[in-house]
């Protein structure tokens, strides 16, 4: 808080504050492994609409299991069935053999079922030998597994420890967006949140330093395997949808809640609706199971301790 000033003055303490905006976006690319440039933004949301938005392409799909960002960025977006947690191939080829370049919005994580989506060499491939771009929606993955093989992949600081109200867009080429003038070389009007970006930088140099390691999040997810709701394909550890026999989704969020856990029913933007979740319904998940299903999240600040009680309040739960 104290180096900022506007990064674009001119002034002594505008070119400090450049130098440190500078400073955090070859650290963000250098923590995610990323050799394109790096569009900073309010958050993923604005991030999709951007890459949604202003893509030099003709044509947009998305996955029926994305966020509601993407939706909303791309109302008129064909939308690409699932088949076993993962996009249905035919379906994308179809999209991919029309006319004119296409983007496709592909999540790397899902948010409310923990199931890696983007399977390079099942979709990833398609894409680009069809000559289309793929977006990788990566809030949920980034800073916990490597970045997917894209050509744009958005981030969220607030899902990996840093400050709420930013995010970046990852871009392979600036010549894939159209410019509208501004900052962020001319791809994003608005002074750059330079406390915020230099939160972000931070979180990422530490993203991870997790309280639990590996094997035992590993564990954790292998203990609740019975109950866990899997569309298909790969899960993470980090987050899980678990349904109960017979408890709705509301009620386990009541009692668990009582209990000092904070977990939610669908992602964490739309959980205060009552309808099913549009995710687990495009996943094809029944909906009397979808009524019962919660999704709890781990992060960095999770301990070991958490996790064997949270194990114990819903064996408690189940009996």
């Amino acid at each position: 808080m104290r180096l900022w000033a506007n990064p674009s003055s001119p002034h002594a303490e505008g070119r400090k504050a450049k130098a440190a905006l500078e400073d955090a976006r070859e650290r963000v690319k250098r923590a995610l492994a990323w050799e394109g440039e790096v569009i900073f933004t309010s958050g993923a949301s604005e991030a999709l609409a951007i890459a949604l938005g202003r893509a030099k392409a003709e044509r947009r799909a998305v996955s029926a299991a994305e966020h509601d960002a993407v939706f909303r960025a791309a109302p008129d977006a064909a939308v690409l069935p699932m088949h076993e947690g993962a996009v249905e191939t035919a379906a994308l080829d179809t999209v991919l053999a029309g006319e004119g370049r296409s983007l496709v919005a592909i999540q790397h994580l899902n948010p409310e079922t923990g199931t890696i989506v983007l399977q390079q060499a099942a979709a990833g491939e398609r894409v680009r030998s069809a000559g289309g771009l793929l977006l990788a929606d990566c809030a949920q993955s980034a800073g916990k597994i490597a970045l997917p093989d894209c050509d744009m992949a958005v981030v969220s600081a607030h899902k990996l420890g840093g400050p709420v109200g930013i995010g970046a867009l990852l871009v392979r080429d600036f010549a894939l967006l159209e410019p509208v003038g501004g900052h962020e070389r001319g791809y994003r009007p608005g002074t750059e949140n330079l406390p915020a970006i230099m939160g972000f930088a931070a979180a990422l140099d530490f993203a991870g330093d997790w309280r639990t390691d590996a094997a035992e999040r590993d564990a954790f997810a292998a203990e609740l395997a019975g109950v866990r709701v899997a569309p298909g394909g790969e899960q993470a550890a980090h987050i899980l949808a678990l349904a109960h026999p017979s408890m709705s989704a509301q009620a386990l969020l009541i009692r668990l809640d009582a209990m000092g856990f904070a977990v939610s029913a669908g992602s964490a933007c739309s959980s205060g609706t009552l309808k099913k979740s549009r995710v687990l319904d495009a996943f094809a998940v029944a909906d009397d199971v979808a009524a019962r299903t919660i999704r709890v999240s781990l992060g960095w600040s999770t301990t070991q301790d958490e996790l064997e009680r949270f194990a114990a309040a819903w064996t408690s739960l189940c009996r």
